[in-house]
């Protein structure tokens, strides 16, 4: 079977595609047929060293698939062989056959397709953890999101409007805000390209609260980073919850000040440790997700697919940040 592989640290260009015996399921395991393998921000860190997690090499990126379960391990009865499934893999993804352990493997209804289904758990798992459990987001709430055309800021415009929340999209293009728009959202906000000076930064935060209102925001759900955290916070309302989500545009400096003029919260969202700790939570909160994906109210947007022996370009695009929901890569 064939799989992209980082065999050293670098960019998108560094991946190699190889040959490789096919997996074999081990106890407790499962080898699938990878369909579609979605790509994620965090497939930009891992093959540079810069991610939570660092794997040995060689290992093919890709942190979610979906395809068919090729062979059952011992102890594994939740799972047939022919299943359609999608995976949280970490990595590995890249490839036409995976093996990882039954655990982490979700029967999928057969009216989903593939290159959905391998856009759908990092993404709208990541939103639903944070904007649920972590940001507790009510009804008539007002939630900020930036980077509301990407895959995670998507998820998260979409689950916002199906909690009852007024949502605002940051982007930073007209495009991209119309696209989030046409996914739910109430109103929209053009940012301009960072980095900024003192001025900026101002210009910003007032960009923020005129498109939020005078209340501010309740929940602000950044994918972002940078100094847009500063700018978002200081649109704040009283009792805001700001989360924590990505750092495309830079790990953010932010004065805690603002935290206490606002009385607002500064909320780690880590949705795969929060999934390894507490997985009986993670599958109830699959089970919602999958509900909602039933009633039409999420679906992901895929935007461009890439064959294999181009991961490499799929994975660049996302990382030039001009990537609009999510880029699916088709073993």
């Amino acid at each position: 079977m064939k799989a992209v592989l980082s065999k050293s640290v670098g960019g998108p260009e560094t991946l190699v595609l190889e040959e490789l015996p096919s997996p074999e399921a081990g106890p407790g395991q499962v080898v699938l047929s990878v369909k579609a393998c979605g790509v994620n921000y965090p497939d930009v860190l891992i093959i540079e060293d810069k991610y939570q997690f660092k794997p040995n090499r060689p290992f093919a990126p890709g942190g979610e698939v979906a395809g068919v379960v090729k062979a059952v391990g011992e102890g594994v009865t939740h799972l047939k062989v022919g299943q359609r499934v999608l995976a949280s893999t970490g990595w590995g993804g890249m490839a036409e056959e995976l093996a990882l352990e039954a655990h982490r493997v979700t029967p999928i209804p057969d009216a989903m397709p593939f290159d959905e289904a391998a856009a759908f758990m990092m993404t709208y798992g990541t939103s639903w953890y944070g904007l649920k459990d972590r940001g507790h987001l009510k009804a008539g709430e007002t939630l900020l999101v930036l980077g509301a055309a990407g895959g995670v800021g998507l998820a998260a415009v979409e689950l916002g409007k199906a909690m009852g929340a007024r949502v605002i999209a940051a982007a930073s293009s007209q495009e991209k805000v119309d696209l989030a728009i046409a996914r739910g959202a109430d109103a929209g906000v053009v940012y301009p390209t960072g980095p900024f000076d003192k001025d900026g930064k101002k210009a910003l935060a007032n960009l923020f609260k005129d498109a939020c209102g005078p209340n501010g925001w309740d929940v602000a759900y950044d994918a972002v980073g940078g100094d847009y955290a500063e700018a978002t916070i200081r649109a704040a309302g009283w009792g805001g919850r700001f989360l924590v989500i990505g750092f495309p545009a830079g790990i953010p400096s932010v004065p805690l000040n603002l935290t206490l003029l606002k009385s607002c919260d500064i909320v780690g969202v880590f949705w795969g440790a929060a999934v390894a700790r507490d997985p009986k939570a993670h599958q109830e909160n699959v089970r919602q997700l999958m509900e909602m994906y039933a009633e039409g109210k999420i679906k992901p947007h895929v935007s461009e697919t890439f064959p294999l022996a181009r991961a490499g370009e799929a994975i660049a695009h996302l990382a030039s940040r001009k990537a609009m929901g999510k880029v699916v890569v088709l073993p």
